[in-house]
């Protein structure tokens, strides 16, 4: 029975999720994607064509719950690995269950609702050729006000940075959506474009206010192709490096400079240097 009101509804979502282990959740009214919401630039409405609305893809959908989990940085230090691969396949998996649960919960509650793939693409190869999937789940982050987006293209957060998988459930109840606060997280420090292996990344921030240059996608494509073949996909280059985040605090990497500079950081070069020695071709 639908007897609750939008604010205790949207409490009892966000119990589920932190009963599932969910760190992060966010809930955006499918408005947002019609109408860019105030003191966001007016191009915003451009960067999701219509046909990417989740409206123009569930039609009862009236409220987009996005779901995140972290994926721990010196794990994603060794990148590309084995390591990182096998961390990114498990995040991946619990991404998908947590937000088939979600679903279900609340279809059972009388509010039909249904989840999303967290990709949404069948080989990289459909990437290469066409390199988009029918929903961003990054998009659909920011407007549930999770985070800014980097000069690399993926959203930032202040809790893990780019170090963050999502994804979304579509559900016919309305909730209020959160607030988007708008702060800039992205330092223009230029780590990841410098550090792409294939410069995929521009390597000269935009003025303020202006949209970021779109990254080369084929580029990115055809390296995570090259990669799937060793087995130590995904790249996962310009997320480690990236200085934001209250994770570097948690595990002790606040100084950025650990990935370009050995001196003085013999011991962490030395356990990635291992870990990527094994498991994958060379």
């Amino acid at each position: 029975m639908k007897s609750e009101t939008a604010s205790s509804l949207k409490e009892k979502i966000k119990n589920e999720c932190d009963k599932l282990g969910l760190p992060m959740v966010g809930f955006a009214p499918k408005e947002r994607w019609e109408q860019p919401p105030n003191g966001l630039p007016q191009h915003f409405s451009c960067w999701i064509p219509r046909e990417f609305w989740p409206q123009s893809i569930y039609p009862e959908v009236q409220t987009v719950i996005v779901i995140g989990l972290p994926v721990p940085l010196p794990i994603v230090e060794t990148a590309p690995s084995i390591y990182y691969h096998e961390l990114y396949q498990t995040v991946n998996n619990l991404l998908d269950e947590k937000a088939y649960e979600i679903a279900n919960y609340l279809t059972r509650k009388g509010y039909p609702s249904i989840h999303l793939p967290r990709d949404g693409y069948g080989d990289i190869d459909v990437l290469i050729k066409r390199p988009l999937a029918f929903f961003s789940h990054k998009h659909a982050a920011f407007l549930a006000g999770l985070g800014s987006f980097g000069l690399n293209n993926v959203l930032l957060t202040p809790e893990f940075g780019p170090r963050v998988r999502f994804t979304s459930i579509f559900t016919t109840a309305k909730t209020k959506g959160d607030p988007i606060p708008g702060e800039d997280l992205c330092t223009r420090c230029l780590s990841c474009a410098v550090q792409c292996p294939v410069k995929a990344i521009e390597s000269k921030y935009p003025p303020e206010n202006s949209t970021p240059p779109p990254i080369n996608k084929i580029k990115c494509a055809k390296r995570s192709k090259k990669l799937r073949k060793q087995y130590n996909s995904p790249c996962g280059i310009c997320i480690k490096v990236c200085p934001v985040g209250k994770d570097r605090e948690v595990f002790n990497r606040k100084d950025a400079s650990i990935y370009t500079r050995k001196n003085g950081f013999e011991q962490y070069h030395d356990a990635w240097k291992h870990v990527q020695s094994y498991g994958s071709k060379k």
